[in-house]
């Protein structure tokens, strides 16, 4: 089984960022929800981009951005994808892929094989399909929350983009979930964390190294 691409997303402060580094995970994403406890503002995002360079895959999460606030993270993270968390439409995906000329990754809520079929709706507007846990309704955040779905609803699939998996990824399950989906890309936030927000940089060695294992 090939080595999936990995994510760590939520990265906010120099020394995780460069722990991300040392463990050589494939992407680090930076948050610009500001209800998040992992958001950064655009100072923070610029100093970790100028400090990360080319060496890693920079994608800056939204969730239902406007524009501008769009213009301005892309500019200060350097990103290079724009990963989409809210309720936006295929159109929207696409009109923002044609405006800042860089992918798009849309995450798809899962809890049952209904919400694994809505994908196929983006095949033309995005570039890449993460799949996450779908929050309860009174959540306050899209994600992040350390949920899990159904790893089952994904074996065998097949798509027309590529795609990835999230949702309460941690160093302890991330091979049993490679294992159960096939997944080409994971992507944690939470399962490296000591706490909301607090990354853990010998989390991010510990899950780095369980996905290669």
């Amino acid at each position: 089984m090939a080595n999936a691409r990995i994510k760590i997303c939520g990265i906010s402060t120099p020394d995780t960022l460069d722990a991300v580094l040392a463990a050589r995970a494939d992407y680090v994403g930076f948050n610009f929800f500001p209800p998040s406890p992992r958001h950064v503002d655009m100072a923070a995002a610029a100093a970790l981009a100028a400090r990360a360079g080319s060496t890693i895959g920079k994608v800056g999460v939204f969730v239902d951005p406007d524009e501008s606030l769009l213009r301005e993270a892309v500019a200060a993270g350097r990103l290079d994808a724009i990963q989409l968390h809210g309720e936006e439409a295929p159109e929207r995906c696409a009109a923002l892929r044609s405006r800042f000329g860089l992918p798009v990754w849309k995450v798809i809520p899962v809890s049952n094989a209904a919400d694994v079929a809505r994908a196929d709706a983006y095949r033309e507007a995005a570039d890449f399909i993460l799949f996450d846990a779908k929050t309860p309704k009174d959540a306050t955040l899209p994600g992040g929350l350390g949920l899990r779905f159904d790893w089952s609803l994904l074996a065998g699939l097949r798509m027309a983009l590529p795609w990835g998996l999230a949702g309460g990824l941690s160093a302890a399950n991330v091979r049993d979930a490679i294992e159960a989906t096939g997944a080409p890309l994971v992507d944690t936030s939470s399962g490296v964390e000591s706490a909301p927000g607090i990354k853990a940089s010998d989390k991010i060695a510990g899950f780095c190294a369980a996905v290669r294992a």
